[in-house]
């Protein structure tokens, strides 16, 4: 039984209420180990007191014994200590994710970027419909915290698909939402991230790094690094039991492989400078590809993304924990003993060689393919938000009806909807009626609405079949300064584009409000009129907006391909009243009148 919003609004409260007291018991925890820390500190002094002053010899080994206790019983608690700060994160993380959920609900903005990047006035539809920017239906959906999910999620709003990729990605956001509860820690995963960072990563994995660490492949080089460890503990026992020759010798080589790594430093840092600092991120990305392959998933959809054969998260893992290793250096006392006597650097540049040969292209793929589950999710989670809109049915034949159909960006409980439906063969569709009676908010509704269907979206429905179109629209055409392009100019363009695509993509569907606003009445009529024209023998299926009474007449000359439609107002007592419901036939009622009146102004 599907919950109401009201439900989904509850449960998000409680999840809240639920993460931030574990946030609290958690840090009450981290304070408590500290007084330990402290007090197994003052211990350790305490013994070392005693020591001092003890003559008793007995006394003094017991001691020197249990000097030992609270050091590991510090690094210990230093240890849990580092484990709960990592919780505090993540669970900080899920908190963030849950409040963003409730936000949403509640019409304040989402916390996941809105697209803004990706929006463009040449696209044949975003920037009429809303798809980019704020308050856009990307801003909307969005869950992505990586660029490629931000990148996929805006290319499935842009672009054409075909039926059977629709239903399969259907399949997949059914099934997905279906786990949503597991995936809200997914997303906590990868919340707040170093998004720049984790492309210098990939990037430097997909091109630079196999190049980077040639010189760490010669023969001699690694089986030097090899045998260092043992050369310097056997020169180490031997200072300590022998001194002279051994202590000198243990000196020149910390000398000579200190100089070695200064030779070499260039090279160890190109590879360095892209990984320092990542490990963490990559920890929380492996956390990330571990619950998408410990998953049992049945979409064909999504089992195409998990294409290796090996656990990548356990090989993150370890690329996590060399880059953990290499960091030491950044600390120069001990990078430069870890230097002098291991070859710290060199070991941690062929202990990532030897990852880099075995397991980057798997890792390369589940890195990016962490964009198509938050592209899902981002769906999914829609479809979990708004129990109330449906996954519309995709058919294969010139379709679209829809049934108390909404525009998603209006809230619930101002939102009116409509039924609306084409005929067999395409028709041009005239919709007048007065102004703010709810012409373009209609077409826009339309329009949207078939974009979150071709995404594999739910839609703000009650029901909706539909076929696949191309969607092309003329709303907002505006002028440019930058480009001394005047708004007839720039409304020219935008028809040559419908046009042209018209032409090439004969399931277009065509989306105008108020055609040619940037000429004469008489030019406008006609040339609107000549473009209704062209778009019925072109067999092209459209909805027109216009204040233009005359385009209706058009019903009469075109009777089987154009049909009339209109919003009209009620006025009472001298006020307006609009119930955007959409009905048939041209309008009959306009409000200019009324408006000029109230500015004072009257029209005989």
């Amino acid at each position: 039984m599907l919950k109401t919003q009201a439900q989904i609004r509850l449960d998000y409260n409680q999840k809240i209420n639920a993460v931030t007291e574990q946030i609290s018991d958690t840090k009450k925890l981290i304070d408590q180990l500290s007084f330990l820390r402290i007090g197994f500190f003052l211990t350790e002094i305490l013994f070392f007191v005693l020591l001092v002053r003890s003559e008793n010899d007995g006394w003094r080994t017991l001691i020197q014994v249990l000097l030992i206790l609270p050091i590991l019983l510090f690094v210990l608690i230093v240890r849990k200590q580092s484990k709960l700060d990592r919780e505090v994160e993540y669970q900080k993380q899920l908190l963030w994710v849950y409040q963003n959920e409730s936000n949403v609900l509640n019409g304040l903005e989402n916390g996941y970027d809105n697209g803004q990047a990706f929006e463009s006035e040449l696209h044949p539809y975003t920037s009429d419909l809303d798809i980019f920017g704020r308050s856009s239906l990307f801003a909307l959906l969005n869950r992505t915290s990586t660029k490629n999910g931000n990148d996929l999620l805006s290319g499935r709003l842009s672009t054409k698909t075909s039926r059977d990729q629709i239903l399969s990605r259907q399949e997949a956001v059914k099934e997905m939402q279906s786990k949503m509860e597991e995936t809200f820690k997914f997303r906590a995963h990868l919340q707040g991230g170093d998004i720049v960072k984790i492309e210098l990563i990939k990037q430097q994995l997909k091109s630079l790094l196999g190049e980077q660490l040639e010189f760490t492949r010669q023969k001699f080089f690694r089986f030097y690094v090899a045998v260092v460890p043992f050369l310097s503990l056997a020169l180490i026992l031997g200072s300590i039991f022998s001194g002279g020759i051994f202590i000198k010798l243990l000196v020149l080589m910390a000398v000579v492989h200190n100089g070695w790594n200064v030779i070499l430093n260039p090279k160890v840092n190109k590879v360095f400078y892209c990984f320092s600092g990542g490990s963490s991120l990559l920890n929380n990305y492996s956390s990330a590809i571990l619950w998408t392959e410990k998953q049992t998933w049945k979409s064909p959809y999504i089992t195409a993304l998990l294409d290796s054969k090996i656990p990548v998260s356990k090989e993150i893992k370890s690329l996590s924990k060399i880059i953990q290793n290499f960091d030491a250096r950044l600390n120069l006392l001990v990078g430069g003993f870890l230097n002098g006597l291991l070859l710290w650097d060199f070991r941690c540049c062929i202990s990532l060689d030897r990852w880099y040969q075995s397991s980057s292209k798997d890792v390369i793929s589940a890195l990016n393919h962490l964009g198509d589950f938050e592209e899902l999710i981002s769906l999914a989670t829609t479809a979990y938000n708004q129990p109330s809109w449906v996954f519309p049915e995709v058919v294969s034949t010139f379709t679209l009806k829809t049934k108390s159909i909404g525009h998603p960006l209006i809230a619930n409980e101002v939102r009116v909807n409509n039924d609306f439906s084409t005929e067999v063969n395409s028709t041009v569709d005239i919709v007048t009626g007065s102004n703010m009676a709810g012409k373009s908010t209609f077409l826009r509704t339309l329009g949207i609405n078939m974009i979150l269907a071709y995404a594999g979206a739910p839609v703000c429905a009650e029901q909706m079949s539909l076929s696949v179109f191309s969607i092309n629209t003329y709303m907002r055409i505006k002028d440019s300064l930058n480009e001394s392009t005047s708004t007839f100019k720039a409304e020219l363009n935008r028809l040559k584009m419908i046009l042209d695509n018209v032409v090439k993509d004969k399931d277009t569907f065509v989306l105008i409000d108020e055609m040619l606003r940037g000429t004469n009445s008489r030019d406008k009529y006609l040339g609107s009129k000549v473009f209704i024209e062209k778009l019925i023998v072109e067999k092209t299926p459209a909805l027109f907006a216009t204040h233009d009474l005359q385009l209706a007449d058009l019903k009469e000359y075109h009777a089987e391909t154009v049909r009339n439609f209109h919003f009209d107002i009620q006025i009472t007592e001298g006020e307006m009243r609009f119930d955007y419901k959409l009905k048939h036939g041209p309008c009959t009622t306009f409000n200019a009148s009324i408006l000029l009146k109230e500015i004072g102004l009257s029209l005989d």
